[in-house]
């Protein structure tokens, strides 16, 4: 069973930083196209970032272009969000998600993703 470990959330004050990570168990990390997404109270989860298996092709949701930053190191299983000018509007639990399938793009929606993590809270103050 794959697990996905989020971490790094906590609450920060606007303009501010916070990075997360999730670790991925398991092998087969550098097969997966892994994603970000994000709910916020009340809220359907949306889509934040992707990243391709070698990095080649990342994408973003247009709310976060130029603030957040998403990679990944093969070598540790791990992918990373980095998350720079917070805004409130970006208080939300934040997840990470795996994509074992052969497709080589990156999917914007839940459906698309097999594998995913508890998530890690993020709080953003005025």
């Amino acid at each position: 069973q794959v697990q996905l470990v989020e971490s790094g959330g906590g609450v920060v004050q606007a303009g501010g930083s916070l990075r997360l990570s999730c670790a991925v168990s398991g092998r087969s990390f550098s097969s997966y196209v892994m994603g970000w997404f994000r709910q916020a109270p009340g809220l359907e989860r949306e889509f934040v970032a992707g990243i391709s298996r070698s990095a080649f092709n990342i994408n973003y949701a247009d709310s976060v272009k130029g603030r957040f930053t998403i990679s990944r190191d093969n070598a540790k299983n791990t992918v990373y969000l980095q998350m720079n000018s917070l805004l409130p509007e970006d208080t939300a639990a934040y997840y990470c998600a795996a994509d074992r399938s052969l497709y080589t793009g990156i999917k914007t929606t839940e459906p698309g993703y097999d594998y995913w993590g508890q998530g890690t809270q993020v709080t953003v103050s005025s």
